[in-house]
């Protein structure tokens, strides 16, 4: 990977990855999912927005076990950046993981319910368009143990409620 691309997306400036731009115009179309992510876990909302909205297809770069950027936006709970995708490139919701997994999955065992909120939201007025779609590629999707985001968290809700209550 690119140095000076790696550092830009560290350092969170805009202002290097244009001139990066500027140098190598095809820079983006060689881009893996390390730089992005980096930017994710580096907390740099207004380059990965950015980023966003130069290449929406960006939001399924997929990582290490198939996680893709709209995934490990699920996961870290980025409420702002997964309504981000979700706008920039509305079929991320249908991604899934190595594991089967697709975003509702992910925000359900990682206890992200406002993202969940903003997922279920965005089924509901994308349903309107899409009802059949939507319903097995995302609500009825089964992960490799067969488990839809329903059966998850339906596990998720019977393990806290047998956690002793102090």
């Amino acid at each position: 990977m690119n140095q000076r691309l790696q550092q830009a997306a560290e350092s969170g400036s805009i202002n290097d990855l244009y001139a990066l731009i500027d140098e190598n115009p095809c820079i983006l179309e060689n881009i893996d999912a390390i730089p992005l992510h980096l930017a994710v876990e580096k907390d740099q909302q207004e380059l990965v927005t950015w980023l966003l909205r130069i290449d929406p297809s960006l939001a399924g770069v997929k990582g290490r076990e198939g996680i893709t950027l709209f995934h490990l936006l699920v996961l870290r709970g980025n409420v702002d950046l997964v309504v981000e995708c979700l706008i920039t490139s509305p079929e991320c919701i249908k991604d899934v993981s190595v594991n089967g997994q697709n975003a509702l999955h992910l925000a359900v065992v990682n206890e992200r319910f406002e993202v969940l909120q903003v997922l279920t939201g965005w089924i509901q007025r994308m349903s309107q368009k899409n009802a059949r779609s939507i319903e097995y590629s995302v609500l009825n999707k089964k992960d490799l143990t067969g488990n839809t985001p329903l059966h998850r968290a339906a596990d998720v809700n019977f393990t806290r409620e047998r956690k002793p209550k102090i």
